[in-house]
Parts: structure tokens; C-alpha cells; sequence
């Protein structure tokens, strides 16, 4: 409960037997995103892909701290009696994940993977997105063919404006965003900034970077070491920032080997 308001976070299931994992999406994203890899990792595991506030059918959230966004992933942890398990998460949800594993009580995380994030300050990079879904939004969308012309204007790469508009969802014969952007645009300055940890974290932590992504550099290898001593690192050639996208076989075995260790 924040701010005497209970903030709903929308889960999907994947498996019913092994440990607990529970995925993070990112920014602009949301549980379906990771649907094809927790179907694979299901094998192994109880997967639970979540929507983060303001995302999907999750609740919406004002002021989109890393702390209030954690504490309401721990609170649908605790009604899931998820007494302990693995956490992953993803650019924004991979701060979530870092912020929780400060937060939570000791030993209920077992393991951490943090997807091509660093606990560090982020420069804006996302000004046209934000144009562009809002454009999108304030129009009258007839299909997603008419969206993604729209939104073609400010973002000119088709793979990135797909994944933005896994958001659009049709009601009745209009096509709108399940989104709160408003609440995200708002928040933005704090989404960019380094999630508010104090001591460091001895949770054992994969990194997992793409290559050729500048979110995980080796400036920032201080930062990292410093907030988790026990982390490591591995890299996925040819891959940018959406690398479990880019090459999800990869990406689960560095999982499900780092997990069954």
C-alpha cells in the first residue's frame, strides 16, 4: 500500500512446478514482452511476467519512484506468498529489480539478473517516443497500420515502433493505448536516475550486457561493483539493448545457467 492506495500489479503465469522466477519488463513495455522466453523457462521454473505501474493492466501511478515501484512489486510478492525466489529484470525493470533486492527482506531474492542496466544516472533518450505515443494517443485510431504511420514520424526504426505499439489494443472499434503516459512523462526524470540503494547488496547478481549497447560500459564497472560485490558479467554478441529479444536462446541459457548454479 502506497500513499493510502493499493497499487494493482497484473501477473502471468508460466508453469506450475521449480522455483520462482519473476521477470521485469522495461520502460514502454510490458508482460507479454517476455511471453516466448517464459514459455521456454517454464520448463524449469514458475515464471510470473509482470506489468509494471503505469504499464499494461497494472495500476497507474503518479509518482513513479524506483522506491514505490518496488515496494508494490513486494507487496504482490507477499499476496503470492512468494516467499523466496529468483528476480530478472530488464533496463527500467532492471532498476526495479535492483531496488527491490535493497528492499526486500534478507534472503527472500536468492538470485539477480539485471538485463543491459546499470545503477547509474541516464541521459533523456526517449524525447520523440514520448511525441509520438502521445500523437498517437490524441488521434482517433482506426487500426495499427494508421498508428504505426503516426508514430513512423518520430521513431524511424520499424523493430522499436512494434514494440512500442504492443501497447495499442482495440475496444470496440477504436484502437488505443493501454499506457499511462502521462504518469511515465512525468516521472522521467526520476526513471532516468539511479535507484536509491545504500549498502550494498551480496545477492548473487548476473549482468547481462549486449553488445552493442552503451547501458552497460565499463565506466560504470565501479558503480556495479560497488552496490554488488558479488556480481558477474557476461555478453551477448551482436545484440543492442533489446538483447533477449535480439537472441532469446542465448539469453535463456546465460539464465538457466546462472540460476541452477
Amino acid at each position: 500500500m502506497l500513499n493510502n492506495k493499493v497499487i494493482m500489479v497484473h501477473a502471468k503465469k508460466y508453469g506450475e512446478s521449480g522455483p520462482a522466477l519473476v521477470i521485469i519488463h522495461g520502460l514502454f513495455g510490458n508482460a507479454d514482452n517476455w511471453h516466448s522466453i517464459a514459455q521456454s523457462l517454464a520448463e524449469h521454473f514458475t515464471v510470473y511476467c509482470l506489468d509494471l505501474p503505469n504499464h499494461g493492466a497494472s495500476s497507474p501511478l503518479e509518482d513513479a519512484t524506483y522506491p514505490k515501484m518496488a515496494s508494490a512489486i513486494l507487496a504482490w510478492a507477499n499476496a503470492a506468498k512468494l516467499t523466496s525466489f529468483y528476480l530478472l529484470g530488464h533496463s527500467m525493470g532492471g532498476k526495479v529489480a535492483m531496488q527491490m533486492a535493497a528492499m526486500a527482506k534478507p534472503n527472500q531474492i536468492k538470485k539477480l539478473i539485471i538485463a543491459d542496466i546499470s545503477p547509474v544516472d541516464y541521459q533523456p533518450g526517449h524525447t520523440e517516443i514520448f511525441k509520438g505515443l502521445k500523437a498517437v494517443n490524441e488521434a482517433d485510431i482506426q487500426s495499427r497500420k494508421q498508428a504505426d504511420t503516426i508514430l513512423s514520424q518520430f521513431e524511424p526504426s520499424l523493430p522499436i515502433r512494434q514494440f512500442l505499439l504492443k501497447n495499442l489494443t482495440k475496444k470496440d472499434n477504436n484502437f488505443s493505448l493501454v499506457i499511462s503516459l502521462d504518469n511515465i512523462a512525468n516521472s522521467y526524470a526520476t526513471i532516468l536516475k539511479k535507484p536509491e540503494i545504500s549498502a550494498p547488496i551480496d545477492t548473487p547478481t548476473l549482468f547481462i550486457k549486449g553488445e552493442k549497447s552503451n547501458y552497460i560500459i565499463a565506466d560504470y564497472q565501479n558503480a556495479i561493483m560497488a552496490l554488488f560485490p558479488n556480481a558477474e558479467f557476461k555478453m551477448i554478441p551482436g545484440t543492442g539493448h533489446w538483447l533477449h529479444a535480439e537472441k532469446p536462446a542465448a539469453f535463456t541459457g546465460l539464465v538457466k545457467r546462472f540460476l541452477s548454479k
